[in-house]
């Protein structure tokens, strides 16, 4: 579809993750369909990645939780919205959610808001600090589960969609990753290839929930099986950085020597080819602790052809079929995991083949980076078009 439009995306930063690689993603979409997309942040890795899609990136302070902040960015939003002529602003987080509102509400644009997570609304400050993103004249949420979520808590009533994210089929595509590639990031890595041998890589930033502590212990378990010859030899691999918790990935480090894994394990920090890194494994993990509003890992990994092993809970139980196109395990449980381990090892490699071509297909007809994109420009543009409509009503 034609979509003219300026777009103008506010996100804290444009380091890693769901809210920001969609930003990106949004961004290409935008320009593709003849439009211009701006996106306010406060910088980060993927800056480049907005502008060679076409777009162009302002820097402020949009990560900043500081209500005076907040709003100072509610009149720098305005006069970049009244400079470049800027159609809809769309927020991804709860701080620039409140800028965005604000300025949205001073310039008579319409405002769109995603729910990237739950967000936690135990207080009745809390639940207030996260309304802004509930305020918006459409609330896009990334999961049923999401969606579910905010609805317990605002009434959004008509003005919510359910968009998923997705994984671009084409960028994760088994068939096009070379040789070269796989063994670039296997020497970087010092990943040995062993005959028979699994490689186990769990991808996502070194925070306390998404699942390192079960997954070692996990391998901890295997490591004895692995012995004996119940479980064959493997390599557990953290991919991320950590993002500034440099005491957790610390204390990760220490767990790995008090089980005795120095030589299974690898924490190799950020991985610029995550679609290589998924090539290399056999086994993609993603045991968070906490549900995930989408499961980014999942999707990708199912997209690679890759037997993915998730928890049992958030967006999770949407894009995986259990025991079809990947396992579910009880959230935080140990033996969950290596008995879900289990599982695939026994597969075999042709039975993980198998199981990787139906996970492929499933999240390539449902969970594509181009569906989510194609649906956020359907819902720009009927919100433009509503709010047209809006205007011209007598009064």
């Amino acid at each position: 579809m034609r979509f003219e439009k300026t777009v103008l995306q506010i996100v804290p930063s444009l380091d890693a993750g769901g809210a920001e690689r969609t930003t990106v993603e949004v961004a290409r979409a935008v320009v593709a369909a003849g439009g211009r997309a701006i996106v306010a942040t406060s910088g980060g890795r993927l800056v480049g990645e907005v502008e060679k899609a076409g777009g162009r990136v302002v820097i402020l302070p949009a990560a900043s939780k500081n209500p005076l902040t907040i709003v100072a960015n509610r009149g720098r939003l305005m006069r970049l919205m009244r400079d470049e002529n800027v159609d809809l602003i769309h927020a991804r987080s709860r701080a620039p959610a409140w800028s965005a509102l604000m300025a949205a509400r001073g310039t008579g644009v319409p405002f769109v808001a995603t729910y990237h997570g739950a967000y936690d609304a135990r207080s009745p400050l809390k639940r207030y600090y996260n309304s802004a993103m509930a305020r918006a004249d459409l609330v896009i949420a990334n999961s049923d589960f999401t969606a579910e979520a905010v609805r317990r808590l605002y009434d959004v009533g008509g003005r919510l969609a359910v968009i998923p994210r997705g994984a671009d089929p084409e960028e994760f595509n088994p068939e096009a990753i070379s040789a070269a590639r796989i063994r670039a990031i296997r020497e970087k890595w010092g990943v040995v290839e062993k005959s028979g041998g699994l490689t186990l890589l769990l991808p996502g930033r070194l925070t306390d929930w998404k699942g390192h502590e079960v997954a070692l212990k996990a391998a901890k378990q295997l490591a004895h099986q692995e012995r004996t010859g119940v479980f064959p030899e493997f390599q557990l691999i953290f991919a991320g950085d950590s993002q500034g918790r440099g005491g957790y990935a610390a204390s990760l480090t220490r767990m790995v020597g008090e089980l005795g894994l120095q030589g299974a394990v690898r924490m190799v920090g950020h991985c610029g080819d995550m679609p290589a890194a998924y090539a290399l494994s056999d086994i993609v993990l993603s045991p968070s602790t906490r549900p995930e509003a989408f499961g980014r890992v999942a999707a990708e990994a199912g997209a690679m052809g890759k037997v993915a092993i998730a928890a049992d809970h958030g967006g999770a139980r949407e894009t995986i079929i259990d025991g079809v196109t990947g396992f579910l395990a009880a959230p935080g449980s140990v033996d969950a995991l290596a008995d879900a381990l289990r599982k695939a090892a026994a597969l075999g490699a042709d039975g993980r083949a198998a199981m990787g071509l139906k996970a492929r297909k499933r999240i390539s007809t449902h969970y594509s980076t181009r569906a989510m994109t194609d649906a956020t420009l359907r819902a720009y543009q009927s919100l433009l078009e509503r709010t047209t409509a809006k205007a011209g009503a007598p009064a």
